[in-house]
């Protein structure tokens, strides 16, 4: 009924615009209100039939399309004069070229060309989004890019930030808390931390030396802060800029990139600021910034670049720089998104697809399982060679009821680590599980008190669950913090219920756990199967994109609707029920209830999850994945004995497929990410 769409065509080439143009169409066909916010006259012109123009969060006129000029809307979206005390520009005096750039392209930007005076400030101007900020984070070496950058003569290395720092590139982000400063560190560590060098000998840092730099610096800044010894994270926002811009100065820049100077930052901060930029530009240091304010870009900088969908759609110089230009340059750019396909050739199309289907494999969840597979078959075969007897069905039936035990508590390590948790109380519940079987299903009892049994395990997986849900969500435990804390209690309660194995598991149930179908042990069928319909559920279902989602990006997910607490919880309870399967295989295999033989299960648990590919930070990964994993691990140690190694090398063989495994991961996700 209502269609809200905020800058929805500033990603897309030619063709996907059309497209949304046409989709905003149909909507108002089907009676639906549409809000379309842009900052691009034509696409108003083509879609609107009213006009509302905002500005500091007022409206400042409103009209049918046809009535309100771009003259009109111009003087709207600009509406007011230059108010603050810029300082004076350089004005013809820019010095010889520093910076040289041809042919400058990367994420979200392409073709850039310019040239930056050594006494000038260049401003990169446009709505965010359209690849200002990430050419300069691509000049700072920060981004992945191609093309040539030329400083004073000397070529940069792009992609590499170190070269970049190294050839007196200084990058001053507008992420201050996350990129621009170390809010933990003080006033002096910060401001000294790129310049280190200046102020040691031999690794020692001479205070003396350090203290007296950083105290001139700030003093020169107009620091306002009670010491150096200050935190940093104690300052306003404008003297912690000027703590970044202290740093700047101490590291003996050659060229300074500043990104969003003074956001955040009070009226009387951003003059002192203005000033100190200026100062910077007139020792000869050229300086690039990306702002979104087009009153600070007109008063502070000499020149003006202006970029839409990726490319230089315009430039200002001198008496040129003006808020209503760079508004104009903004507004009237239609320019579209790079579009690749129209770069390609026809012969080469079916190549193309391939290429891109391979990298896009290589980037996915499903390129570990690949890799899983072929090691699984190659180590089985190296271990065949040496052994015959590894494929007996003996081993064969002992090693998937182990893969099957293990599989099932690494899947609910699996649902807990997408959420970007982690569980470490599973194998201590696993073993409290197989103590409380110990009490009721051992021989001479009813069916009704086995079942007792079965219900109370249930019970005490759900309630630990509960437990370790609540402390990470409502009580802000870390989730190491809390499952360590219940991995603690639970391993306790285990031995104060049996501090010595006994209670000797029913052979019967025993065997019913250990049943066979067409020779393959019934409960690894289940494993497999569960796999699958756990991929399934991951990627076509609700639940499997909530769980993904969170993981990926929590308030993101919130915002749009998935309930992220009850989604947690979930995921903590059903890692305990699926730690309750295991524990069942558990007691199957060891037949006594023994408290200590559960805790090997939670870092086997989260070594199948990583030997299967899963982010460690949430949102990707593979039930299939874990299966393998879970099958390599417990083929591993199983293969020990075949191969005649003593008790060492199961821990060995552990260690080192891990390292291989996510050494092949990284790798191939990295070369994807290269191809793409």
């Amino acid at each position: 009924k209502a269609l809200i769409l905020d800058e929805p065509t500033a990603p897309l080439g030619e063709q996907m615009v059309e497209k949304v143009f046409e989709q905003v169409r149909a909507a108002t066909g089907r009676s639906a209100a549409v809000i379309y916010i842009s900052h691009r006259l034509p696409e108003v012109r083509r879609v609107a039939d009213r006009v509302t123009v905002m500005r500091d969060g007022e409206v400042r006129g409103s009209a049918p399309i046809g009535e309100m000029s771009d003259e009109e809307m111009l003087r709207l979206i600009v509406g007011r004069k230059l108010s603050l005390a810029f300082p004076e520009k350089a004005g013809g005096d820019t010095g010889e070229r520093a910076l040289s750039v041809k042919g400058l392209r990367g994420s979200n930007f392409s073709d850039v060309e310019m040239q930056v005076g050594a006494k000038e400030i260049v401003g990169l101007a446009g709505i965010a989004g359209n690849g200002q900020a990430e050419c300069l984070r691509a000049l700072a070496g920060l981004d992945r890019a191609s093309g040539e950058v030329t400083l004073v003569g000397e070529r940069l290395k792009l992609g590499r930030s170190k070269a970049a720092h190294d050839a007196g590139v200084v990058y001053l982000s507008a992420d201050r808390h996350n990129e621009g400063l170390v809010m933990s560190l003080s006033v002096r560590e910060n401001a000294a931390l790129s310049a280190l060098p200046e102020f040691s000998q031999l690794g020692l840092v001479n205070r003396r030396e350090e203290s007296r730099a950083v105290i001139e610096e700030a003093e020169d800044l107009d620091v306002r802060t009670p010491s150096i010894a200050a935190l940093v994270s104690n300052l306003s926002g404008g003297n912690q800029q000027k703590v970044a811009l202290a740093r700047a100065l101490l590291a003996k820049p050659r060229l300074v990139l500043v990104d969003e100077p003074t956001q955040g930052v009070d009226a009387g901060a951003r003059v002192e600021i203005y000033r100190n930029l200026r100062e910077i530009a007139q020792q000869g240091i050229p300086v690039v910034i990306v702002s979104s304010d087009s009153l600070e870009l007109e008063g502070l900088c000499d020149r003006i670049i202006v970029f839409s969908r990726g490319h230089i759609v315009g430039q200002l110089t001198a008496g040129e720089v003006s808020e209503e230009q760079i508004a104009r340059s903004i507004v009237t750019a239609n320019t579209h998104r790079e579009e690749a396909a129209k770069k390609r050739n026809a012969e080469t199309t079916g190549r193309e697809s391939f290429k891109s289907r391979l990298v896009s494999f290589a980037r996915g969840d499903f390129a570990p399982c690949a890799i899983l597979a072929l090691i699984i078959l190659a180590y089985g075969a190296y271990t065949y060679s040496k052994n015959q007897l590894v494929t007996s069905a003996f081993n064969l039936n002992s090693l998937t009821l182990l893969v099957a035990a293990l599989a099932f508590i690494a899947f609910g390590q699996m649902i807990v680590i997408f959420t970007a948790g982690i569980d470490l109380s599973v194998g201590p519940l696993a073993g409290l599980l197989v103590v409380i079987s110990s009490f009721f299903a051992v021989e001479g009892k009813s069916a009704g008190t086995v079942i007792v049994g079965f219900l109370i395990m249930v019970g005490a997986a759900i309630l630990v669950g509960l437990l370790n849900g609540s402390l990470i969500r409502y009580a802000k435990f870390t989730p190491i913090a809390a499952t360590l804390a219940i991995y603690v209690a639970l391993q306790g309660v285990s031995l104060l219920l049996r501090g010595q194995p006994g209670g000797f598991i029913s052979t019967d149930i025993s065997q019913a756990i250990s049943k066979k179908l067409f020779g393959v042990p019934i409960a690894f069928i289940v494993a497999v199967l569960l796999a699958v319909g756990l991929e399934y559920a991951l990627r076509r279902t609700r639940w499997g994109l909530n769980l993904r989602a969170v993981g990926s990006r929590e308030e993101a997910a919130h915002r749009l609707g998935v309930k992220t607490n009850l989604t947690f919880l979930g995921a903590y309870v059903s890692c305990s029920l699926f730690t309750f399967l295991g524990a069942v295989m558990l007691m199957s295999q060891l037949g006594v209830g023994d408290a200590s033989q559960g805790v090997a299960f939670t870092l086997s648990s989260i070594t199948a999850v990583v030997l299967g590919g899963a982010s460690l930070f949430g949102g990707r990964g593979s039930f299939i994945g874990v299966l393998l994993g879970a099958f390599l691990l417990q083929q591993a140690i199983n293969s020990t004995t075949f191969l005649k190694l003593d008790g060492s090398w199961q821990y060995w063989m552990v260690g080192i497929l891990v390292i291989v495994a996510a050494g092949i991961y990284t790798q191939a996700r990295n070369a994807g990410r290269r191809a793409a």
